[in-house]
C-alpha cells in the first residue's frame, strides 16, 4: 500500500505539469494564430487530466491516512505497554497528568501530521520539485530568476522553523503542567472544598494558564509572520518573471504562451510552499510532541528480569532479607542493613513509627524497587532471579487504598485472568465475607463499579480487594492494616475475619500501624529509623520495655493486653 501511495504521488506531480503545458499550446498554437479547431481536443485532454488528478489524489490521501492510523495505533500501544512496565520510581518522578497528556494530547498531535500532514507534505514537495524541473527544461534563464529568490526564502524558513520549534516545546511543556495540575486538583477536590482552597488553587491554575497563553502567543506570532513572508516572495518572484520574461518575448527568445506557462508554474510552485507554512504549525507541534513521547519510550524500565530467570515449582513461602540497604534518592538510606527470616506459614507483623521503613519492605519484596545492597530471597532464591510476573502472581497484596476499576465486580475480582473461573470468584468472595453484600445487589457479581468505585463504600471496596487476593490463591500475603482503619467496626470485623481466612496456612506479613490488631501474630519485627531493632512476640517485646512497648503505650496509654489463645 505504501508503494502504491508513493507511485501515485509521483504520478500526481507529473500530471500537475500538464495543465499549464496545454495552456501554453492553446495560446501559441491556437489563440494567437486564430486557429480554434484544435481547442476542443485540448479541452477534452484538460478534463481527462483533472479527473486523473482527482482520482489519484483521493486514493493517495485515503491510503496514507490509513497507513498513518495504523502507525499511530502501534505507537499508542507501544507507549501504553512501555508505561505499564515502568518501575515505581518512574511514576514517583512523573505525575499522572503528564503521562496522560503523552498518551492523549501528544499522540493526537502526532496523529494529525501522520494521517494528514505527511500526505500533503510529500505531495507538495514533489509538486514543487516537478515545477522547478519543468521550468528549467523549458527555459533555464527564467527558472534561474526563481532560484535567485528561492535561496533567501529557504534561509528565512529555516530561521522561522527554529524559533517556532522552541516555542512549541515551551507550549507542550505548559500544557503538560496544566494536565498534571488538573489531575491533582480534580482528584483531591473534596479536600480542597473542605479547606476552602478554591481561590488559592484558582490563582495557581491561572499562573499555569497564563504560561500556556504566553507560549501560545509566541507560537501564533511566528505563524502569523510566516505566510506574509512567503506571499511577499511570491509577489516579488512573479513580478521579476514578468519583467524579465516580457523582455525575452520582445527579443523573440520565448513566446507569450511560455511566459504564461511559467507564471502558472510559479503560482503552482508557491502554492505548496504556502500550504507548508500553514501546516508548519502542525508539524512543529508534532515534532515537540514526538520528542516528549520518544523521551518516555527511550527511558529504560528500571526494573527488568534477568536473561536466565528461575522459578520455584513448589512454593513454600520462606522470605529472607539479607543485609538489605535501600534508598529512594542516592544514599538517603530508608533501610539500613536489614536482615530477617520469615519461615513458611508464619504470620509476622512489621511495626514502627512513620518513616521507619515498614511499607518500603513490602515494595522491595514485590520488586517495585531494587535494593542497592544486600539481597532478598524467596525460598532461598533471590527475587532478582525470579520473573516479576511470577513473583507477583504468587504474592497477594492488600493495599491501604483499595483500588478498583470501572468494570463489574466479578471482573474486578478476577482482574480478567482467564484462569480464574466465575465459581472461583464466588468462592473467594464467600471466604472473605464479601458475598454477603454482593448477593444483595440486584445484579450481583455483574454489578458495574463506577470510576474508583464511587458507588460503593470504602469497606465494600476493601472486601472486593480482599476477594481479589483470595481468588488468586497466593502463597505469600502482604497486608497493610491501614486498609481497615477508616471503616465502621462491623465491616472491619468482617474484613478481619476474611483476612484470617486468607492468611491461614500462608506466609503472611502485616504492615501494622495499629498495634492492637497484631497481638496474635507469631512474631513482630520493630523498625526504627530504617533499622530492625527488635524481633519477638508481643509479650516478649512488651517485657523488653524498648521501642515496641513505647509505641504501644503511646497509642493506647493502657497496660498491654496479653496474647489470647
Amino acid at each position: 500500500w505504501l508503494a502504491i501511495s508513493v507511485i501515485s504521488t509521483i504520478a500526481l506531480a507529473v500530471l500537475e505539469i500538464l495543465p499549464w503545458l496545454l495552456v501554453q499550446r492553446a495560446i501559441d498554437d491556437f489563440i494567437i494564430p486564430g486557429e480554434i479547431d484544435g481547442m476542443n481536443t485540448l479541452f477534452g485532454q484538460f478534463l481527462v487530466i483533472l479527473v486523473l488528478i482527482f482520482i489519484l489524489r483521493y486514493g493517495q490521501t485515503w491510503i496514507m491516512m490509513w497507513i498513518g492510523q495504523k502507525i499511530i495505533k502501534k505507537m499508542r500501544m507501544e507507549l501504553f505497554t512501555h508505561i505499564e512496565h515502568m518501575s515505581a520510581s518512574f511514576f514517583d518522578k512523573n505525575p499522572v497528568g503528564r503521562l496522560v497528556t503523552r498518551l492523549t494530547g501528544d499522540i493526537q498531535q502526532i496523529e494529525m501530521v501522520v494521517s494528514q500532514g505527511v500526505v500533503q507534505i510529500l505531495s507538495n514537495l514533489l509538486v514543487a520539485s516537478a515545477m522547478v524541473l519543468a521550468m528549467y527544461l523549458i527555459y533555464w534563464k527564467l527558472a534561474l530568476v526563481l532560484t535567485i529568490f528561492l535561496i533567501p526564502l529557504i534561509w528565512v524558513i529555516r530561521r522561522f522553523a527554529a524559533a517556532q520549534r522552541e516555542a512549541f516545546r515551551d507550549q507542550r511543556l505548559w500544557m503538560a503542567r496544566i494536565g498534571a495540575y488538573l489531575n491533582e486538583i480534580i482528584t483531591g477536590v473534596t479536600v480542597i472544598q473542605l479547606f476552602n482552597r478554591q481561590k488559592t488553587n484558582l490563582r495557581m491554575f491561572d499562573e499555569r494558564n497564563q504560561g500556556a497563553l504566553d507560549s501560545n502567543m509566541r507560537v501564533l506570532f511566528w505563524f502569523a509572520a510566516f505566510e506574509p513572508v512567503v506571499i511577499i516572495f511570491t509577489a516579488i518572484t512573479t513580478a521579476s518573471i514578468i519583467w524579465y520574461g516580457g523582455g525575452e518575448i520582445v527579443r523573440g527568445a520565448i513566446t507569450l504562451g511560455i511566459l504564461v506557462q511559467f507564471l502558472g508554474y510559479i503560482n503552482r510552485f508557491f502554492w505548496p510552499v504556502r500550504d507548508l507554512t500553514e501546516r508548519y504549525t502542525m508539524i512543529q507541534g508534532a515534532v515537540a510532541s514526538a520528542e516528549r513521547v520518544f523521551a518516555i519510550l527511550d527511558t529504560p524500565p528500571g526494573i527488568t528480569d534477568v536473561k536466565n530467570t528461575r522459578s520455584i515449582d513448589n512454593v513454600k513461602g520462606k522470605i529472607e532479607f539479607d543485609q538489605v540497604w535501600f534508598a529512594y534518592n542516592e544514599e538517603n538510606w530508608v533501610l539500613k542493613d536489614v536482615s530477617f527470616v520469615i519461615n513458611p506459614g508464619e504470620t509476622v507483623a512489621i511495626v514502627g513509627a512513620t518513616g521507619a521503613g515498614k511499607s518500603t519492605t513490602m515494595a522491595l519484596f514485590s520488586r517495585f524497587y531494587d535494593v542497592q545492597k544486600g539481597e532478598i530471597r524467596v525460598d532461598d532464591v533471590p527475587v532478582k532471579e525470579l520473573p516479576q510476573s511470577w513473583l507477583r502472581r504468587h504474592t497477594g497484596i492488600m493495599l491501604q487504598d483499595p483500588w478498583v476499576f470501572t468494570d463489574t465486580i466479578e471482573a474486578n475480582v478476577r482482574m480478567r485472568d482467564p484462569s480464574i473461573s466465575s465459581h472461583t470468584v464466588r468462592q473467594a468472595a464467600e471466604a472473605v465475607g464479601a458475598s454477603m453484600f454482593i448477593e444483595k445487589l440486584s445484579e450481583g457479581y455483574n454489578t458495574h463499579m463506577s470510576e474508583r468505585g464511587a458507588n460503593f463504600s470504602t469497606g465494600q471496596k476493601q472486601l472486593i480487594s480482599l476477594a481479589r487476593v483470595a481468588a488468586f490463591d497466593p502463597q505469600i500475603v502482604l497486608v497493610m492494616d491501614e486498609a481497615t482503619a477508616s471503616i465502621d467496626p462491623e465491616t472491619e470485623a468482617i474484613i478481619q475475619e476474611g483476612l484470617a481466612n486468607v492468611m491461614e496456612g500462608r506466609t503472611s506479613v502485616i504492615i501494622a500501624h495499629r498495634l492492637n490488631t497484631i497481638r496474635n501474630v507469631d512474631r513482630i519485627l520493630v523498625f526504627h529509623q530504617g533499622e530492625l531493632v527488635e524481633d519477638g512476640t508481643h509479650e516478649e517485646l512488651m517485657e523488653n520495655k524498648h521501642i515496641y512497648s513505647q509505641l504501644y503505650e503511646l497509642q493506647y496509654g493502657v497496660p498491654p493486653i496479653t496474647k489470647t489463645t
